[in-house]
């Protein structure tokens, strides 16, 4: 439709006639003269055609722009949220390389203790107390003066991992099996402890079924310094072990565990282990225990 010569009604000027019009703007002539309005934007508020045929065609020129409006809008607020998005991930990304690079100049430059984990000898039928507690006595000591008391372990303090296991009836030692194991409790102090008794934490720990302590063996990581090929555990129910014996054992339970959700709880035990024992799970080697060397 040709608008040339339409009249239309604006609130303050009156009556008048467009004499002119193109996508943008509208000469309307007045009879205080010519005036210029945005095309079609003004005739949502103060103009209008006395034409309703014009009226309905303009109204639809303006539902046509506002519709192209709100999708530029749409089309901005999109854009945004992906620079936003991706603004978000680089930063994660640095955050995550720079929390790399510090781990491993700390790697570089912390010394831990080699040993400040224990293992400990379940005698059989215990584990249902250990594992139902999520806790493990460290013992009585022996003789001398102190007789029947709780022993301390010094070397262990929070960050340190008990690792429990069995040797049942007629089983010969070098199928030793690993029941489970847990890192011990965020307030846990070996020098203080006076009860004996090693809590677990909330979160850091691990209990394997049957079948998956079959496939555990506890000689697979471990060697006696004294005798490094016998599979020997002569007396006591404790034993101090290595930091990257734990380590191997961890690692190898997240490739051996078939839930995900149990799966993931390792794979988070094993990068917190790592991590505040000082050690670097890329050069991690592996297991090399004494049933690794036969």
């Amino acid at each position: 439709m040709n608008f040339v010569n339409k009249k239309v009604s604006h609130k303050t000027f009156g009556e008048g006639k467009v004499i002119d019009y193109d996508d943008s703007y509208i000469k309307i002539n007045f009879e205080e003269g010519e005036k210029k309005f945005l095309f079609p934007d003004a005739f949502k508020d103060y103009i209008t055609f006395i034409d309703e045929n014009a009226n309905d065609l303009v109204n639809e020129k303006n539902e046509i722009k506002d519709a192209e409006i709100r999708e530029e809008e749409r089309l901005i607020q999109e854009e945004k949220e992906r620079q936003e998005l991706i603004a978000k991930k680089e930063k994660a990304l640095e955050e995550e390389r720079q929390y790399i690079i510090e781990q491993k100049r700390l790697l570089r430059s912390s010394k831990v203790h080699s040993k400040i984990q224990s293992v400990f000898w379940c005698e059989e039928g215990e584990e249902e107390d250990i594992f139902r507690d999520w806790q493990v006595f460290t013992g009585e000591i022996k003789s001398g003066k102190n007789k029947g008391q709780p022993r301390k372990l010094p070397r262990m303090n929070q960050n340190s991992v008990c690792l429990i296991t069995r040797r049942q009836g007629k089983m010969k030692e070098e199928d030793r099996q690993i029941l489970g194991l847990f890192m011990a409790d965020e307030s846990f102090d070996g020098r203080k402890c006076e009860d004996g008794y090693i809590k677990a934490h909330p979160k850091y720990r691990i209990q394997l079924s049957e079948e998956e302590s079959k496939e555990m063996l506890f000689w697979n990581y471990y060697i006696d310094e004294k005798s490094p090929e016998r599979t020997t555990w002569n007396s006591g129910r404790q034993r101090y072990y290595d930091n990257i014996w734990t380590a191997q054992i961890l690692r190898d339970i997240i490739e051996l565990k078939e839930d995900p959700k149990e799966k993931e709880q390792a794979k988070a035990f094993f990068e917190e282990f790592c991590r505040v024992n000082i050690i670097d799970p890329e050069e991690l080697p592996v297991a090399d225990g004494v049933l690794m060397n036969i």
